[in-house]
């Protein structure tokens, strides 16, 4: 029996679009249309939070002083020999009263190793964790779990033996990140709450000058902007990989509340594709807040390879994908009902997307082979994928805009292509399903490119000596 002898021809009423599919299709189907008129409607609650959040942010920052804490940078660094010594001294250029640099070297057998003894001796507050096989090389998790317990019995000696931990701020800041030198200044704010145990920082991509990077820098400011500041609000914004800044006693409380099988003893990060999104979970779980912060910012490299940029994204889904784990324990989480549903909002992203893209190809099938008009199962999935990128790119770009250029134009003209750019990696969800229900977890790290070949548009490489 084919799919249009089996569906009913008739042109569906506006007040049932979806006759002549099956009943668990049209099930399926109004499913989808109430998910794409909550998601416009929490999109417009999350710009107005976003907006109040930010103005209380900036009045916070007047009050602060980042003396009040002791900023302990930690670098993951595995064969960075291309990167680490510009970022060793981009930390040193960080303007903080009290503050310790700690990289992890994690085994590297490149030249690593000797531009950190080099720097260590130009260095004082520098400080080097080095990391042997067979411990080495096991997952960026494992080698932050080390540096928590390296701050605990090394940095906390000495001259910061009294430091508190309430007062202990951990930025975990990748090798190929750049923090401006005022950035502990504009973090304090966020810190003067209590409950507040992490900030992400806005993360911008410093070489933005092809179509795939400039894309990338667009894709976290609308997380920033948008998402994760409207999300701060609630306490639920989630950490980064790069340009994340934790309360050491947050990290603590994660240890002390998780439940690990007799004889097992580690520290607050676990092994997963996104241990950064794993650890801001865990944090809020543990009754911490999580904050975003757009007023100080991590620059990276962006990926310019769509080949390397897609094996990239599989990673932050399955990651995305693993998260799943921590639906049941999100139920329980000491949050408000408002902030519990965004959280769990949050966590089932991924499976609301994928199923907003079955609702897509089922109403292409449908009106191929039965007798269902395309628009009355398609315009829902455009409205939602729309409403989760134009509304928050159209505002992202007006508010990364470098000075002296046209921000409004920009973003009128930045609409499309980024929203192009969003469809092109639509499969990675999929993609990335498949990785873990096989059980494929196993990942080969991104190399850096060389620095000269990643420069702003207005910064010019110095001549090779």
């Amino acid at each position: 029996m084919t799919l249009a002898a089996s569906t009913v021809a008739t042109t569906a009423p506006w007040w049932d679009p979806y006759r002549g599919m099956p009943p668990a299709v049209q099930v399926l189907m109004w499913f989808l249309l109430a998910l794409t008129l909550v998601t416009v409607v929490m999109i417009v609650w999350l710009v107005v939070r976003a907006w109040f959040e930010r103005r209380r942010q900036r009045r916070a920052v007047e009050r602060a002083h980042e003396s009040d804490y002791l900023w302990v940078f930690v670098v993951p660094a595995l064969n960075e020999e291309v990167t680490i010594a510009d970022s060793v001294s981009r930390l040193v250029a960080v303007e903080a009263t009290h503050k310790a640099i700690v990289v992890i070297d994690d085994g590297s057998d490149d030249r690593t190793p000797e531009v950190l003894a080099a720097l260590r001796a130009e260095v004082p507050e520098l400080q080097v964790l080095r990391r042997e096989l067979p411990n080495a090389r096991v997952g960026k998790s494992a080698g932050l779990d080390d540096a928590w317990e390296f701050v605990h019995d090394e940095v906390l000696s000495g001259r910061y033996a009294d430091w508190p931990t309430t007062q202990v701020i951990v930025g975990v800041v990748d090798a190929d990140g750049r923090i401006p030198p005022d950035a502990p200044a504009a973090l304090a704010g966020n810190f003067t709450d209590e409950r507040v145990g992490g900030v992400q920082a806005l993360v911008r991509i410093y070489n933005r000058r092809h179509y795939l990077t400039w894309a990338q820098d667009v894709e976290f400011g609308v997380m920033a902007y948008v998402y994760q500041l409207g999300r701060a609000a609630w306490g639920t914004a989630n950490m980064g990989g790069n340009g994340q800044y934790v309360r050491l006693a947050a990290l603590d409380d994660v240890v002390v509340t998780e439940k690990l099988p007799a004889g097992i003893e580690r520290g607050p990060w676990r092994d997963r594709l996104t241990e950064d999104q794993d650890i801001g979970v865990r944090m809020i779980h543990a009754g911490w807040r999580g904050g975003q912060t757009v007023l100080t910012s991590v620059d990276q490299q962006g990926v310019t390879q769509l080949r390397r940029l897609f094996k990239q994204r599989v990673r932050w889904a399955q990651g995305n994908w693993q998260a799943f784990s921590l639906v049941g324990r999100a139920f329980r989480a000491p949050v408000s009902i408002g902030a519990k549903l965004d959280h769990l909002a949050y966590l089932l992203m991924p499976l609301l997307q994928l199923l907003m893209g079955l609702g897509l190809v089922l109403s292409l099938v449908f009106w191929l082979f039965g007798d269902v008009p395309f628009y009355s199962g398609w315009w829902p999935s455009l409205v939602f994928f729309a409403t989760l990128t134009l509304v928050p790119s159209f505002l992202s770009l007006l508010m990364t805009t470098e000075p002296g250029r046209r921000p409004l134009l920009r973003a009128v003209f930045g609409l499309f292509p980024y929203m192009f750019y969003t469809w092109l990696l639509w499969p990675v969800i999929t993609v990335s399903l498949i990785r873990e229900l096989r059980g494929q977890r196993g990942w080969t790290k991104t190399d850096r490119e060389p620095l000269d070949a990643n420069l702003p548009d207005d910064v010019e490489p110095e001549p090779a000596t």
